[in-house]
């Protein structure tokens, strides 16, 4: 289709992105119309049939393997390297708990990883003793400069390097493919946090060396929440069977309490998982790919992405904290005497722009989706350059809606 017709098009089947400016996929993306009505339908069944009789239990595992092949597709990875979980933070939990972790030994990350991850090392640390490094990569704009904190940080004794793609805070793409090389060398393992990457750029995951790569449905592949999954190497998964303090699911337990473990990365599954939400998350994986197209959604996105970039730095008291060459589809920026909260909240109302802020940087962030259009990111830009040009007491009144038979408060009665 030519372009016009099928950002159309795609708009169309994103209803929520009519709402405002969606600029906060980097959170939460809008849903396909088309996966809203698949968990629908799966619920309506559920209510109308019941979900107690053993065809319906065979039924909800082949939607598993549907929505495992979906991520596969994603990532251009073998269906047996694939996990589903509830989130990007119980995939990064997998990875750190499946070392055998011992008194002295040495994890490593930045200071720019999200709680998500973060929470599974400090809790290693206090419960084994494991010492926890934080390479100083500044905001990841440089790979040179990241990658020499990288050289100083994973010392001997290092088991596990720990990193983001995509930074959540400054939006920097990390060379994690360098960054695994060194820790692979150094006889660590790694897991990547994926959760602002796939989906809005490119990842092929065998290529990139990790051991883990933990991913959410919710954020760039526009899926429902509590759902997400694990991508795990063939030699991750050999070697978590070696470990103690790692939990894995199995096939089947013998009456005599002996196990049979599965042998692929399903060992890392739990169970009881929301199966309409695992039919949302594997249409949507199917949408992006087979419907809009991956190579179109990484292309428009991250040239969206880089011309809001370049819009907001030409504007004068704004700093924009994202690294251009380094940038992927996330965008952090300042406005001159405004807070973070106070100019969101602005934004929010004169343009209906929808973002966050980024507290750990005193910024905010939009996410620009390949679903964006040119004239928001300018319309976005306009009011940023608006706040800019003045402060909170300065900034002109928005114009408000009179309602018909609005009555004055001297007029009201007691």
């Amino acid at each position: 289709m030519p372009d016009a017709e099928k950002l159309a098009a795609v708009r169309e089947a994103l209803p929520a992105v009519g709402a405002g400016i969606y600029l906060n996929t980097g959170s939460l993306g809008p849903i396909p119309a088309e996966s809203a009505a698949a968990v629908q339908e799966y619920e309506s069944h559920d209510l109308r049939v019941g979900r107690a009789h053993p065809d319906d239990m065979e039924a909800g595992f082949e939607r598993m393997a549907e929505a495992r092949a979906g991520v596969a597709a994603i990532l251009g990875a073998d269906v047996g390297s694939i996990a589903l979980n509830h989130a990007t933070t119980d995939g990064m939990n997998t990875a750190t708990w499946a070392i055998d972790w011992r008194p002295g030994d040495r994890a490593v990350t930045t200071r720019h990883e999200h709680a998500g991850a973060l929470g599974p090392l400090v809790a290693v640390r206090d419960r084994f003793g494991v010492e926890l490094s934080f390479a100083d990569i500044a905001d990841g704009a440089n790979d040179e400069a990241t990658m020499a904190a990288f050289e100083a940080a994973i010392l001997p004794g290092t088991r596990l390097v720990s990193v983001s793609h995509v930074l959540w805070t400054t939006g920097a793409r990390l060379p994690v493919e360098r960054i695994a090389r060194l820790a692979r060398e150094r006889g660590a393992l790694v897991a990547i946090d994926g959760a602002q990457a796939v989906g809005a750029i490119p990842v092929s995951v065998d290529s990139i060396g990790a051991d883990f790569y933990a991913i959410p449905s919710q954020k760039w592949l526009l899926g429902p929440e509590g759902t997400g999954a694990l991508w795990a190497s063939e030699s991750a998964i050999e070697s978590a069977a070696q470990s103690t303090t790692g939990w894995y699911s199995f096939d089947e337990i013998r009456l005599d309490g002996t196990a049979v473990y599965r042998r692929d990365a399903r060992r890392f599954e739990g169970s009881n998982y929301h199966k309409p939400s695992v039919v949302g998350f594997a249409r949507s994986c199917g949408w992006l790919s087979m419907y809009v197209g991956l190579p179109w959604v990484h292309e428009r996105g991250q040239r969206l992405a880089r011309a809001a970039a370049d819009h907001l730095a030409e504007i004068d008291g704004v700093d924009v904290v994202t690294p251009r060459e380094r940038m992927a589809t996330l965008v952090s920026f300042r406005i001159r005497g405004w807070t973070p909260d106070q100019a969101l909240a602005e934004l929010g109302a004169r343009v209906f722009a929808i973002a966050r802020t980024v507290p750990q940087i005193g910024a905010i962030r939009i996410s620009v989706g390949f679903f964006n259009t040119d004239e928001e990111i300018e319309r976005l830009a306009s009011a940023v350059e608006l706040l800019a040009s003045h402060t909170p007491d300065t900034i002109p009144e928005r114009k408000r809606l009179v309602m018909l038979g609005e009555v004055e408060p001297d007029d009201r009665q007691a």
